[in-house]
């Protein structure tokens, strides 16, 4: 027999406890208002624990801090996305922010009383909802993957681990973007590698080199990403443009490194012929095993309400006008460059909080017959 549980009514909801939603409850939690944090991990920090075993952030230690906390490592290291996590899930407790793990949000909707969060067998209650998420949610691989030859390795990027998963033979690499090229680099100790794809470009100075440190990773971060490049300069709105078509530059790697390990660039995959990867150029690769860094869909189809365009939210800064009371925090390009960085969410943060409390404070009851929602 299965039983009802009887919806709860929050005040706020925040959708994603990575660290797009851990800053968001840091800066509500300032504001002195009641509201959850929901995410489908089982810990605080997984969605970094279960990424490639080698990776390291793209940028220093200095740069991937949470509004509040400091990464506990010097400013110019590389932290592991171990410790990426790790730091998370100290944040989380740090602030007791009120993070209900295991909880997979299966459908957002709305009625007369305001959003309705359904979560498997749970029903809450919001007059908020915050959904602090990035648009890499469910993998992107090409429909012609699935013609390739039954014998051949398939893996995308978010299932890869280390090249113990690849079998003997070479491997294609299809996307050479920043996860492409890390991998790439990982996997041509042991195979011969190819890179497929345009290249992105890349940083015009070694982020861990000297220059970097002395300034230049911060006008890149702080002052280029975080301040020129935005939705209000029409500098920032080219560049969206694009990124959305082609990706952002390598921050770590050069072509140079690449060629250095013996990594073989070539064109786009254009299908497969007699079950092997065909390339734009007609050559076809002998491979046995491709990792796909292709991306991934927005993945927001449990939103059923009428915010998506193409799958994607539409937003203003992150605030969605044509529903009250819903905002996104952590999606590229929310407000600028750095939006989907780590030292850039917290900016974002701070300002839909901001909106949510002024919301809140609008619609304060007058009286004591009339009490607000609150967070169980």
């Amino acid at each position: 027999m299965t039983v009802q549980r009887d919806p709860e009514r929050l005040q706020t909801i925040v959708i994603g406890g990575g660290q797009a939603g851990l800053a968001v409850g840091y800066h509500l939690a300032r504001h002195g208002l009641p509201f959850v944090i929901l995410d489908a991990n089982e810990r605080v920090g997984d969605s970094w624990r279960k990424r490639w075993d080698s990776l390291r952030l793209f940028t220093p230690a200095q740069f991937d801090a949470l509004p509040g906390m400091r990464v506990p490592a010097p400013n110019h290291a590389f932290i592991t996305k171990d410790e990426m996590a790790d730091y998370l899930e100290t944040y989380a407790q740090r602030f007791a922010l009120p993070v209900r793990t295991g909880t997979r949000v299966d459908r957002l909707s709305r009625d007369e009383s305001g959003f309705v969060v359904t979560a498997g067998d749970r029903t809450l209650h919001a007059e908020q909802v915050i959904v602090a998420m990035s648009n890499y949610q469910q993998p992107r691989v090409p429909e012609f993957a699935r013609d390739l030859a039954p014998d051949i390795v398939q893996v995308h990027a978010i299932d890869y681990r280390n090249p113990g998963q690849l079998q003997d033979g070479g491997v294609l690499i299809v996307g050479a973007g920043n996860s492409g090229a890390e991998i790439a680099i990982e996997v041509a100790r042991e195979h011969p590698t190819w890179l497929s794809g345009r290249s992105t470009g890349q940083l015009p100075f070694r982020i861990d080199g000297r220059a970097a440190r002395l300034g230049l990773v911060r006008f890149v971060l702080r002052v280029l990403f975080h301040r020129v490049l935005t939705l209000r300069s029409p500098l920032g709105r080219r560049f969206r443009a694009k990124l959305a078509g082609h990706g952002g530059p390598l921050i770590r790697l050069k072509g140079e490194d690449l060629a250095a390990a013996g990594i073989m660039r070539v064109p786009r995959v254009s299908g497969v012929q007699e079950g092997r990867p065909r390339l734009e150029d007609g050559r076809v690769l002998d491979v046995a095993n491709v990792i796909w860094c292709t991306g991934f869909h927005p993945g927001f189809s449990w939103i059923d309400l009428p915010v998506l365009q193409d799958g994607r939210p539409a937003h203003d800064e992150g605030i969605v006008p044509s529903e009250p009371g819903l905002y996104f925090v952590g999606l590229e390009f929310l407000s600028a460059a750095s939006s989907v960085m780590i030292h850039g969410v917290g900016r974002d943060a701070a300002r839909i909080a901001d909106a949510v409390a002024a919301r809140a404070r609008s619609r304060a009851p007058v009286s004591a017959e009339e009490p607000a929602l609150a967070a169980a």
